[in-house]
C-alpha cells in the first residue's frame, strides 16, 4: 500500500516543559507531506525527523494560540533559504492572516517562492482542501478562540490487477489502467471475461482525524465514524476536570469517550499540560472507556 503515516514533532501544550515541544505533526499521504500546527521549535524537529521540505506543499493551523503557530516564521524563512520555488498553501481560522503577513512583509520579502492563505471556517464541517489521493475537511471544535480540527480522508483506491490473469489471457500491459477502471477484457476469440476475474478488491480508504485544542464535545463523534486513527487532545487528567472545564480544554478520559462514540480504530491523546508529570496516569484513565489508547510523544511514526 501507498504510504500513510503520521509523524510527531511536538505534544505538549502552552507551557514550555523539558519533556515535551510544542504542538506539530506532519501526515504522510501517498509521499506527499502535510503539517498540521506548527509550534515553536518545528523546523528543528523537522530536521531531526529527515523529511524533505520540498514535499511539504500545505499546512494546515487549527487556532491562533503560540504553542500552534510560533514556528511558522522560521520554517516559512528556512524554505526560502533553501531556494524553495513551489508555492506553500496555509489554511487557517482568518484571524492568523494578519501574522502571516507580518512574517512575509518584515522577513521573507527576497524568496522565491508565494505563500497563499486559505480561511478555515472554524463553525463549519466541510471541505477545505483535496487533490486526486486526499480530502481534507474541517471539524468545528469549542476553544477560547475560533478552532478547527482536520479530517484527513484517503480518497478511494483502485482495485489490484491479478497478475496471473495478465499472463493466462496475454492481456498487455498498457491495458492495465483501463482494467483497474472496470473495463472486461474480450479475448482474440470474442471470449468476454469479466473484469471481476481480472482483479482484487481495492484496499479499503484510510483516514486520520486531528482534534486540540477544544472542550469535551461528544457530537464530535459523528463526523469521525470508522476513523482509522484520532488525535484527541488530553490536556488534563481527570483530576483537574474542572480546570480542563474552564479552560475549554480535555481530559484523557473525555477523548476515550469521544474515540469510543466514533468507533475509531486507535486513539492518540497528548498536547499534555505542564502540570503533568507522568502522563502513563493519562494513559490508563483512557484505557478504561477506550482500550486501544496510546500515548503520542515526539519521534513517534504511526502507521494510519
Amino acid at each position: 500500500m501507498e504510504p500513510f503515516k503520521l509523524h510527531i514533532l511536538g505534544c505538549g501544550s502552552a507551557k514550555p516543559s523539558n519533556g515535551h515541544l510544542p504542538t506539530c505533526q506532519v501526515l504522510d499521504i501517498r509521499n506527499k507531506l502535510f503539517m498540521i500546527d506548527c509550534g515553536e521549535g518545528a523546523q528543528m524537529q523537522w530536521a531531526r525527523v529527515g523529511l524533505g521540505m520540498s514535499r511539504l506543499n500545505h499546512i494546515f493551523i487549527s487556532h491562533i494560540h503560540g504553542d500552534h503557530c510560533f514556528g511558522l516564521p522560521g520554517l516559512i524563512s528556512t524554505m526560502g533559504l533553501l531556494g524553495r520555488t513551489a508555492d506553500l498553501h496555509i489554511h487557517a481560522p482568518a484571524g492568523l492572516k494578519p501574522f502571516v503577513d507580518c512574517i512575509l512583509t518584515h522577513f521573507c520579502q527576497d524568496m522565491d517562492y508565494d505563500v497563499f492563505f486559505h480561511e478555515v471556517d472554524t463553525t463549519q464541517h466541510q471541505m477545505v482542501y483535496e487533490d486526486r489521493s486526499v480530502e481534507v475537511w474541517s471539524l468545528p471544535l469549542k476553544h477560547r478562540v475560533p478552532c478547527a480540527g482536520f479530517l484527513f480522508k484517503e480518497k478511494p483506491l483502485l482495485p489490484h490487477i491479478r497478475p496471473e490473469m495478465l499472463q493466462a489471457y496475454d492481456i498487455p500491459v498498457s491495458q492495465v489502467n483501463n482494467i483497474k477502471a472496470g473495463m472486461d477484457w474480450t479475448t482474440p476469440d470474442g471470449d468476454v471475461i469479466p473484469n471481476s476475474r481480472l482483479t482484487r478488491p481495492a484496499d479499503p480508504p484510510r483516514s486520520y482525524a486531528y482534534c486540540s485544542d477544544t472542550q469535551y464535545m461528544p457530537r464530535l463523534a459523528q463526523w469521525l465514524k470508522g476513523v482509522n486513527l484520532l488525535f484527541h487532545e488530553a490536556t488534563f487528567g481527570e483530576g483537574y476536570a474542572k480546570r480542563a472545564q474552564q479552560t475549554c480544554h480535555s481530559t484523557a478520559r473525555q477523548a476515550a469517550m469521544v474515540a469510543e462514540a466514533a468507533g475509531a480504530g486507535r486513539l492518540l491523546v497528548g498536547h499534555y499540560s505542564g502540570r503533568v508529570k507522568d502522563e502513563k496516569m493519562h494513559l490508563a484513565e483512557a484505557k478504561e472507556v477506550f482500550a486501544n489508547s496510546f500515548l503520542s510523544n515526539e519521534g513517534q511514526v504511526w502507521d494510519v
